[in-house]
């Protein structure tokens, strides 16, 4: 099997394979240094771009440096990624012909706040590069955020103070226990995962995670 790095339509540069892969194949090793998460988050904390693949339970992460980083990402991807004995594979999940560029589902999880759009060109194209189930999150997290800047109107008792109504009260309480649970949650994610500021790519097996920024793998 020969892989080329070239062009791509969806983003730079892309990963070919330049002979037929079988499906269930293993089509290449995310190779690189092995750091743990703190160098990761001291090396590149002001670089734009990364290639850092988390695996198991992401305190260590690897630093890619090897051809299956510039695999670009698809709605509709011919591969998958999976962690197997502490490696991460990039494995053909269908018959792939000579010539046919390698892709693969980024599902970004655990974003910053900065857009990542999807230009795979995909029939069901879900327009972003993060997972389904991040850009849920993301919805709630905007419904929170929305509620949280409703103006409640003033009332005032016989002595003109104000008066909270009752709704207030019980928005101030219940955003209160929101952010309780939002560090909770956001320890809880730190301790079972990197924790570089970046965006992070799950493994298709969801065992592993990559991590990146706005050019995640590419």
């Amino acid at each position: 099997m020969g892989l080329i790095i070239r062009s791509s339509a969806i983003h730079a540069a892309g990963c070919y394979t330049t002979s037929p892969i079988a499906k269930g194949a293993r089509v290449v090793e995310y190779t690189g240094p092995l750091i743990d998460k703190e160098e990761a988050d001291r090396r590149y904390e002001n670089k734009p771009i990364t290639y850092l693949f988390a695996i198991g339970d992401g305190a260590e992460v690897i630093d890619g440096h090897g051809i299956a980083m510039f695999i670009n990402h698809s709605c509709d991807a011919n591969c998958e990624t999976e962690e197997i004995d502490g490696h991460v594979w990039i494995t053909a999940i269908r018959n792939i012909a000579a010539g046919a560029e390698l892709c693969y589902d980024y599902c970004l999880y655990d974003g910053d706040e900065e857009d990542a759009p999807c230009n795979c060109g995909a029939r069901r194209c879900r327009g972003s590069m993060f997972s389904p189930e991040e850009l849920q999150r993301r919805k709630r997290l905007t419904r929170k955020q929305t509620a949280g800047d409703v103006k409640i109107p003033e009332m005032k008792d016989r002595a003109g103070a104000k008066k909270k109504t009752s709704y207030e009260t019980k928005l101030k309480s219940d955003t209160a226990g929101s952010s309780a649970g939002k560090r909770k949650s956001s320890e809880t994610r730190q301790g079972k995962k990197a924790s570089v500021k970046k965006r992070i790519l799950r493994t298709s097996n969801g065992k592993a995670g990559k991590k990146s920024s706005k050019r995640t793998g590419r």
